[in-house]
Order: C-alpha cells, then structure tokens, then sequence
C-alpha cells in the first residue's frame, strides 16, 4: 500500500481506526503520551517509529492485529520481552504487537507441566517454579522475554541437564496469519511444532507455551573462578581437558569480561562460572575441585546459592536501554591454534561495556535428535559470543568496530553453524540469504514448507524471514 510522508493513505488509516475500536488494549501512535516509552526496546541503538503500538490487554487482541495488518500491508512485528539484539519487535512505519504485559505463569507440580503466556520473562517463570524445586532452560539472565527465546533456542544454564528451551516445549498454542486459532504439538500440527522450535517467529503468534519442567536441587552448587591475563591460556587448556568428561548436572561459561566500575580497576578477567543441578553436591565439589587443581585460580566464590539469584545474578550489567551487539560462532576444536584465536580476541576487548562468552554445549542438548527441532546445529561442543552492553552512543563507532574485526577472527574457528538468537540484524531487507545460511539448504527449505501453509502472504516477515 502506497504511503506518503510516513502517513498512511485513507484506507489504512480507516482500518487503524477499526483496530483501535476493535481491541481491548492501548493503541498508541506518534504523539500519544507513553508512544515514547512504548516504542523503545531493550537494544538502545534500535531507534524506530512505528505508526501504532497495540499493548494487548489479553489474547483476543491478537486477532484483530493480525487483520490490520493484513488489510493494510503495513509491517508488522510482534513483541514479547523486546530484549531481541536485532530490534525484530518494533518496525518503523508499521504496527507492533506487545504482548509484553501478558505475564501469567501456571505450575501443575504434579505433571511438572507450566504454562506460560507470551509476554512472560524468564524471572517469572523461575518465580513461579521455584517453590516446587523446578524449573525450565531459559537463558543466562532473567530479565528476557521467554518468547523470543524458545522460538529461537533457549541456550542457558540448565542446556547439559536439560536441553535447550524449545526442548522442553509440550505444545503452543498459535494464531497463525489468517486469524485460526490452533494447538501446535507432537500429535497437533506437527509440522507447525517442528517449525516453531528453533524457526523463529515464521509461523504465527504464539499466545501460550506449555513446558515440560525439570526437578532442581535446592539450593545448587554455583562457582565463579577468576584468573588474571597471565594466566588466560594455562586456564583455557585446563577447562579444554577438563571439559571432556563432566555430567549433565554440569554448565560452565568462560567469559572475558573488564571488571564493573565498583570494582575500582577496568582489569579484564577470565571468569568460568558453573552451576552444578545434582543432588550430590558433594560430586559437584569434587568436579569443580579438578579444574581448580589444574588451574588455580586467582579469586574464587564457590557454594550453595538459590536458583533464582544464580539466573539473576549478571542481570545488572545489561540495564534496558543499553547499546548493543552480539557476534556467534559455533565450533568444537579448542586446540593451540584457537586458544591463539580466542586469546587474540579477549586481549583486544576495547574496555567496559563489551564481553566474550564461551558456551560449553553437549549433554542432554547434544542428545536431541538433528532432524527433531528446527535448531541449526546440535554436534558444536562450543558456542562462542561475542557481545556489547554499553551506554553511550559516543561509543557506537569504537565497540562496533571491535565486534566486526573479532567476527573476522571468530571465523578461523569454524562455520558450524551460528544462533539466531545471538545475531544482530546488519543485513537490508529481505533477510533470506541470510536465514538460508543459518539453518542449511535441507532444514530451509523445509521449513519454507511450512511457512507456505501456515503464513504465504508473509505477514510474518519483520523476522530472520524464512520467505514462503
């Protein structure tokens, strides 16, 4: 539909009009007085306008979103916790969906089922789950939206023992681009569940998820080692052996970060943090007291801490309207030659405000199936990620400057694959090059199968697209 000057023409216009009369929730276009918060979302170097924002006031909104953006051919991007890097929940010049004030969680401790609505955080779901010692893989900080990262993956502290988050997903319940209303499951549209794990936000709205949760200890046995430079690469070698023969129960990340600005120092650490989830935490001491043999580190905490303040613990260091970027590689090999790599990487980190990640995958993620779930690559040992977190746009040029020169670096470690969850989106429109070559040609092309069932006008294309 032809605009002009950002404005829509009447058609559309009057179309809006009826969305506005339609749905029981806020619609807020340019002008209005929370448009301004409204439109923000966490990555504060996502700078866009959309025409109108529907804040859902419940899931019957959802429907007559979809109709608007139907009629008018506005852009339509749909929004959970807002924490995507890429910005994929606002649009300028086009309608968001916010489904972020939708936060209900239900446990059935029995089944160990939980229910979860679209808008939900992961700090709620872990609110909700903890008093029956349970609880579902999420991410690594508590703050993002649940949504976005089960549609994507779900890579957090729990992926050995139990998988990633779309693992652990029993059904969704969906309203796809036409308006229909269905159950996505093993025995329910199952073409539509393999998509919907690991294939984005292709396919529909979510407007519920089901888990299956995961039995915890309480409390579980957290560690933090930190090493100084000198001792980077014995460290690294050390968790490399180390790393080889761990149990389930078992998560570690490496992490190069500059100490906060409390500390007094921007001096860079090597920090390996692990949580270990088994009942004998004895078995977890005696873990975690190999890798401190081998490699003594400089500082340490290490002890029973409670779940929901082990997820939480870093929240603080991404604040909500920080700049940001974030670079992934997936690759297995940690021999002499990427230890250079890695090394090269984290002595360049400019200062505060960027890090690096090293996931230690396998387990129970390693165990699912290729071909089960829509996720690009379960045989990787690590993932790798490269990522900002700053406040100043003054800084922009210098930290993005960094995240490009490491990608190039990244890259000598292997193409096995990369996280959609972990890109930033730096590609014009349409994305489809570029979603072709997260997935590979065969998962592509099937799930271009089922976006041509489920959505083949492409409503939902403000995505990493996978086009009809």
């Amino acid at each position: 539909m032809d605009m002009t000057d950002s404005h829509p023409v009447p058609e559309a216009r009057a179309a809006l009009e009826r969305l506005r009369e339609a749905v029981e929730g806020n619609c807020l276009e340019p002008g209005d007085g929370d448009y301004e918060t409204a439109r923000k979302v966490w990555n504060g170097m996502i700078d866009r306008y959309p025409l109108v924002i529907v804040r859902a006031a419940s899931v019957a909104d959802v429907a007559p979103v979809l109709e608007a953006a139907r009629v008018t051919g506005l852009p339509l991007a749909v929004r959970g916790g807002g924490h995507n890097i890429a910005g994929l929940g606002t649009v300028d010049d086009g309608i968001v969906l916010d489904l972020g004030e939708l936060r209900d969680v239900h446990v059935d401790p029995q089944t160990q089922r939980v229910r979860v609505a679209p808008g939900a955080r992961a700090a709620d779901v872990d609110a909700a789950t903890a008093p029956y010692r349970l609880a579902v893989p999420l991410g690594t900080v508590s703050r993002p939206g649940i949504a976005g990262q089960t549609l994507g993956g779900g890579v957090g502290w729990l992926i050995r023992r139990a998988g990633l988050a779309l693992d652990r997903l029993v059904s969704a319940e969906v309203i796809t681009a036409d308006g229909q209303q269905l159950v996505a499951s093993a025995t329910e549209h199952p073409d539509l569940f393999w998509g919907l794990r690991g294939g984005g936000g292709n396919f529909g709205v979510v407007t519920a998820f089901t888990f299956e949760a995961v039995q915890l200890p309480d409390p579980v046995l957290g560690a933090s080692l930190y090493y100084r430079r000198p001792h980077w690469r014995h460290a690294l070698a050390a968790f490399e052996l180390w790393s080889r023969n761990l149990p389930d129960e078992l998560t570690t990340i490496v992490t190069f970060m500059p100490a906060p600005e409390a500390a007094g120092t921007d001096e860079t650490w090597l920090i390996i943090r692990g949580v270990y989830v088994g009942e004998n935490e004895q078995q977890g001491q005696a873990l975690l007291d190999r890798l401190r043999r081998a490699a003594p580190p400089d500082e340490q905490t290490v002890g029973p801490i409670d779940w929901v303040r082990w997820q939480s613990a870093v929240d603080d260091l991404y604040p909500d309207g920080s700049r940001g970027f974030w670079r992934n590689i997936a690759f297995s090999s940690m021999d002499e030659d990427a230890l250079d790599t890695i090394l090269g990487i984290a002595e360049a980190i400019p200062g505060r405000g960027t890090g690096v990640d090293i996931h230690h995958l396998g387990g129970a993620f390693a165990r699912v199936p290729e071909e089960a779930t829509a996720f690009p690559n379960r045989t990787a040992r690590f993932w790798m990620t490269i990522y900002g977190f700053w406040q100043g746009q003054e800084e922009d040029e210098r930290l993005t400057a960094y995240a490009q020169q490491s990608r190039a670096a990244m890259r000598q470690l292997g193409e096995l694959g990369e996280y959609v969850n972990f890109r930033a989106r730096e590609y014009t429109r349409p994305l489809t090059d570029f979603t072709r070559a997260i997935y590979g040609q065969e998962k592509y092309r099937r799930l271009q199968g089922i976006k041509q069932r489920y959505d083949p006008g492409n409503l939902f294309r403000e995505n990493y697209n996978v086009a009809p």
